[in-house]
């Protein structure tokens, strides 16, 4: 291996780190079968299925509202719903704190698809020969990947959340005659959480994409991974958004001190040698 190949004590080559990622952003923006699940599956989470239930738990009688409310299932929740008036209680628990929980899994979801093509896609498409023999170390090329995946599941995470705030002030306009999202937790937890469970999940699934040999081996091996934490985010959010504003910040803080341990571990064991022996 070339000697550029190899991590040396000088900081990071942020022009080759920036060529990298717009390589990748510009392969996946190509990929039809990498783009169309970042699209059509977050528009169903965030647009399609809160519009729905937005519409049923708009019309939920008196009775039906009561009978929820005395479910076990979201007695943690009844505190900051039981002062609203009535009208507004139903849609405003399953809008503002039962579906926001589904904005945890579109960071986890977009990981793991962008993670999955990150080097399992280079062998795939035949680049990755080229890929080994740029002028890069092995850590820059490590960041360059994990950010080139990072970036668009942020971005889609904050534009899908904005989606998801205007449809359910639309949805629910004609009870609360009032805007209810975003309130504090729920901004922190979009801004300051999703980007750290994206992390997280890129820490993992970048692993495991270079020693796949193809997008669909990642897929699967990925799947095992991330699946887990795909349930804790949907059964364990909607509590993150019971907790002050700085209770949700600590948090978020937890989350980025595993996902930043995490990406480093495994970015001092990756190794072009490691790369090319799995291709």
């Amino acid at each position: 291996m070339s000697e550029a190949g190899h991590t040396s004590g000088r900081g990071m080559d942020r022009r080759a780190i920036r060529t990298v990622v717009r390589k990748d952003l510009t392969a996946v923006r190509r990929s039809k079968p990498i783009v169309l699940p970042m699209i059509f599956v977050p528009l169903i989470l965030i647009v399609v299925l809160p519009f729905v239930l937005g519409l049923i738990a708009r019309s939920s009688s008196s009775q039906q509202v009561q009978n929820a409310l005395s479910s076990s299932v979201v007695k943690d929740l009844t505190g900051p719903i039981s002062s609203l008036p009535e009208q507004e209680q139903m849609v405003v628990l399953t809008l503002g704190y039962l579906l926001p929980p589904l904005l945890l899994v579109i960071p986890l979801m977009v990981s793991a698809v962008l993670a999955a093509d990150a080097f399992a896609g280079e062998k795939e498409r035949r680049t990755l020969e080229g890929l080994l023999h740029l002028p890069i170390s092995d850590r820059d090329l490590f960041v360059a990947k994990v950010l080139g995946a990072f970036i668009p599941a942020v971005a889609i995470t904050w534009i899908g959340a904005v989606l998801y705030a205007l449809v359910c002030n639309l949805v629910a306009w004609p009870v609360t005659g009032r805007l209810f999202l975003p309130f504090t937790q729920w901004t922190v937890m979009i801004v300051w959480i999703a980007p750290a469970v994206a992390l997280l999940a890129l820490g993992l699934l970048v692993v495991v994409s270079s020693r796949a040999r193809t997008t669909q081996e990642a897929n699967q091996l990925g799947g095992a991974v991330i699946l887990p934490l795909i349930f804790l985010g949907a059964t364990q959010a909607s509590a993150l958004l019971l907790l002050p504003w700085w209770g949700v910040v600590a948090a978020g803080g937890l989350i980025w001190m595993l996902s930043l341990g995490l990406v480093a571990f495994n970015g001092t064991r990756f190794t072009r040698d490691r790369l090319a022996t799995s291709a």
